[in-house]
């Protein structure tokens, strides 16, 4: 005889939900070479390959033809070398997983990098500006005409062939920005997978700059060449195109100061990231929000959220952190959620920071 229980079996417990974290998603790429990072490293060493050599033959060349332009065009090859490596080793050490000394890892090497490049292309470019002056002063020196015409087309030949090697095409390339603030991303600003073709994109822009200037310094070779009497063509061109190289410099060495001063990132707002977070279901206030970047597209933001006594965090972590990498590409975020206390409004670490 089967008897049944007096008292009703207890049911099993269901699984429990994990909590949502950053670091969980399913579009974040694990660490390590992608494809398009491995892509992008095959464009780079191609074009600093090439660089090299016809830099190479630009110096000697330069030295020849006893031309400052050629050598100013040199230069700017140089500073092409210096952040093609730049973007290189940034591509290496964007694979090293993080350690416990290096918990943000080395992405900030990047820019140390990009730095040094700068200053050494104002100091070689600051001694061109130097012999282009005394050129000027002094006008007893010779040009010889076709060796620099010969290494004036060459640069121009070499420079097309770079921006060949690095032009993507194709549907994974994009000459579009990232799109609008509030536009999902599939591929933010701050995400890993986009460094590779950002590294590239900054590199075909660089080159299509020293492009201009090649044809620059052919013009004023074909000049000497024909008429000889205008021989101060070569300085004058030295000045014009070394303005222009710490022209083309200055928004880097803007931006590298901007990471190294742990300023916000271009392109994300104050307001509407805490706009973003105040929108979140259940959030009352937010406060000690810090937005800075390690590199310019690593991304970085922290904050503390007050939520209601009825809000449930877990969902309230989970929103939050979906919306700021979606809409602005936020690479690693740290929330604080914390019980909404009247007293927030009028705590003085609770209050926004000015405006700057």
């Amino acid at each position: 005889l089967f008897t049944e229980p007096s008292e009703p079996l207890p049911e099993e417990p269901k699984p429990v939900e994990m909590p949502f974290h950053h670091c969980h998603r399913d579009s974040m790429p694990p660490p390590g070479l992608t494809p398009e990072r491995m892509r992008a490293r095959k464009q780079l060493y191609a074009a600093c390959a090439v660089c090299v050599v016809f830099m190479t033959g630009e110096v000697v060349g330069g030295y020849l033809a006893h031309s400052l332009a050629i050598m100013t065009d040199a230069v700017h090859l140089l500073a092409d070398v210096g952040s093609m490596l730049g973007s290189l080793f940034s591509l290496w050490l964007s694979a090293r997983p993080a350690s416990r000394t290096m918990t943000f890892g080395w992405h900030r090497s990047e820019t140390l990098g990009a730095l040094a490049s700068v200053v050494s292309l104002w100091m070689v470019t600051g001694v061109l500006l130097y012999l282009a002056f005394l050129r000027l002063l002094h006008s007893d020196y010779h040009i010889e005409a076709e060796p620099m015409l010969l290494t004036a087309s060459i640069a121009v030949c070499a420079n097309m062939i770079m921006a060949f090697v690095l032009h993507q095409a194709g549907p994974s390339h994009s000459h579009s920005s990232s799109g609008a603030e509030y536009a999902p991303l599939e591929e933010g600003p701050g995400d890993p997978l986009s460094m590779g073709n950002t590294s590239v994109r900054a590199a075909f822009v660089h080159v299509l700059g020293d492009l201009v200037q090649s044809f620059g310094v052919l013009a004023a070779s074909v000049l000497i060449y024909f008429k000889p009497q205008y021989k101060a063509a070569d300085p004058i061109s030295t000045f014009f195109f070394s303005i222009c190289a710490l022209g083309s410099t200055a928004p880097t060495l803007r931006d590298v100061l901007h990471i190294l001063m742990e300023g916000a990132p271009s392109g994300v707002g104050f307001e509407p990231v805490r706009d973003t977070l105040l929108s979140v279901p259940g959030v009352r206030a937010t406060h000690e929000l810090h937005l800075w970047a390690l590199t310019l597209t690593y991304h970085v933001a922290s904050a503390h959220l007050a939520i209601d006594s009825t809000a449930d965090p877990e969902a309230v972590l989970k929103e939050a952190s979906s919306r700021l990498y979606s809409r602005f590409g936020i690479s690693s975020c740290t929330l604080q959620v914390e019980r909404y206390r009247s007293e927030m409004a009028r705590c003085p670490r609770c209050q926004e920071p000015p405006q700057a």
